[in-house]
């Protein structure tokens, strides 16, 4: 089984991914495909944790190589945190993508914040709507991290150093530095 952590970014999935290098019976890996194109994009080997926030662009194809025959995770984290980071990085990646490529530049006056709203928005909606009807998934709130994944690795049978994974919880990888207004 290969499981999925369809998310945002900017909400502890490079966090999610330390935890689970913890797990013995699947690899992990965060945004492994990421330059691949066509049917590598979405090539993972079996028993594999993969974290990505583009695939959230990819469900369509996601749906037909894997389907129903995966476990997925919707991971989230507070709506104005996940947001306040993204605005600190909103000049290259993933929104520097949105606003140049899917908003053709926005509109004029639009605050890094309001463009990061919009993504996130946009980006949960999508996997809100794919999940729904998926019979292996969860819900995982980043502020209850320790609990969401103790369910997580009961529900996927993982095996492997439980307490060394629980701990990565503690330390925020990839962090967004403050800005110097913050």
């Amino acid at each position: 089984m290969n499981v999925f952590i369809l998310n945002t970014g900017r909400c502890g999935s490079s966090t999610f991914v330390r935890a689970c290098k913890h797990i013995s019976n699947f690899s992990a890996g965060h945004e492994s495909n990421i330059r691949c194109i066509g049917d590598e994009r979405l090539n993972y080997p079996p028993q594999h944790i993969e974290a990505d926030n583009r695939l959230a662009w990819f469900l369509g194809r996601l749906e037909q190589v894997y389907g129903d025959n995966a476990y997925y995770v919707h991971l989230h984290r507070n709506l104005e945190d996940t947001a306040r980071s993204f605005a600190r990085r909103s000049d290259f990646g993933v929104m520097k993508a949105y606003k140049e490529g899917l908003l053709l530049g926005g509109q004029e006056g639009q605050t890094a914040y309001q463009l990061a709203i919009d993504y996130i928005q946009s980006v949960e909606s999508n996997i809100a709507f794919f999940l729904e009807n998926k019979s292996q998934r969860m819900d995982f709130q980043l502020e209850q991290a320790k609990t969401d994944f103790k369910k997580f690795w009961r529900n996927i049978g993982a095996q492997g150093d439980y307490s060394a994974a629980e701990k990565e919880w503690d330390t925020n990888y990839n962090a967004s530095l403050p800005t110097v207004s913050e």
